[in-house]
């Protein structure tokens, strides 16, 4: 197969440089406007054969049906909620995506939302930059030998399962629409239904993709199933938890607290409720903003775009 020539990709994202050159030295011509509102991605992408995206701008059924040359459109990086793939299966446009990249980046975050709402870190730095010396406040828990429950135990919800059965000896639990039966063996988790693992779970952490299914998983019906010591973690899609629901169960102690990477509003607006209180850990959805996550997605969706290229490209 050739090289393709000729083509032009559209990154819409910052990527990484790697990928940039890897799109270059294989003769396309790369263009990056990084973001771009819907009205002006509409415009841009006339005369593009790719556009490669990461969670934003969102690649709307205007913007698809805008394009006149686009053959493939490419999350670098998992969900592809902001993309309207629907709208590219009719079009005839191929949606890829870098589903392993960002794995350990997102797990080992779920884990450190863990660690810092359990043993108050952040609380901690808020009130010591304050001037206070908040130790008789900062009584946290342990999570060793607690239990986990994990709702969806994918690539990412089984490497989080994995580092804290291993890391920190505790029992995994998970929900799942299909069984893990290699999670089972590999660090004992017991399959079970949604009720019973928020009934069961010291800590539930999120691992679902957002769909129909997944809009408000966790509502106020589910919030008030977990224990009061109980910690939620979310590092998969705002939209899966009810915030409103949420905001309730951290005000008046349903849960004892909570760490979050994502949000149902992006970014998050200031004097949000959860803004306030105390028992609350929150980042600007960093899960996969790491280098080695950015590097390995970058360069497997360029390379996706590059061998699409060559094997399709004559027929374009």
């Amino acid at each position: 197969m050739s090289t393709p020539t000729g083509y032009r990709v559209l990154v819409a994202s910052h990527i990484h440089e790697k990928a940039l050159e890897t799109l270059r030295a294989n003769g396309f011509e790369v263009v990056v406007r990084e973001e771009p509102g819907e009205d002006e991605l509409a415009s841009l992408i006339k005369g593009f054969h790719a556009l490669i995206v990461r969670s934003k701008p969102l690649v709307s059924r205007r913007v698809i049906y805008s394009a006149d040359s686009l053959r493939i459109i490419a999350r670098a990086g998992v969900g592809l909620d902001n993309i309207d793939v629907e709208a590219a299966r009719e079009r005839g446009i191929e949606v890829i995506n870098a589903p392993a990249s960002s794995t350990m980046s997102v797990a080992e975050l779920a884990v450190g939302l863990m660690i810092s709402v359990a043993r108050k870190i952040a609380f901690s730095d808020r009130r010591m930059r304050m001037g206070e010396w908040p130790k008789k406040h900062a009584v946290g828990v342990e999570l060793h030998g607690k239990t986990l429950g994990i709702v969806g135990a994918g690539r990412i919800g089984s490497t989080v399962a994995r580092i804290c059965r291993f890391g920190f000896n505790m029992n995994i639990i998970y929900y799942d629409p299909y069984r893990n039966e290699q999670l089972e063996k590999e660090v004992g988790a017991r399959y079970v239904d949604l009720d019973t693992l928020l009934r069961e779970s010291d800590v539930v952490s999120i691992h679902v993709p957002l769909t129909p299914q997944t809009q408000h998983l966790i509502n106020e019906e589910k919030l008030r199933l977990m224990k009061k010591t109980a910690i939620l973690i979310n590092t998969s899609r705002g939209q899966v938890v009810d915030t409103n629901a949420l905001v309730k169960a951290l005000k008046e102690g349903w849960i004892a607290g909570a760490g979050l990477d994502v949000f149902e509003e992006e970014p998050l607006p200031k004097g949000h409720p959860l803004l306030g209180l105390e028992n609350v850990v929150l980042t600007p959805h960093i899960g996969a903003s790491t280098v080695e996550a950015q590097e390995r997605a970058g360069i497997e969706v360029a390379e996706k775009i590059v061998e699409y290229f060559k094997k399709h490209g004559a027929r374009l």
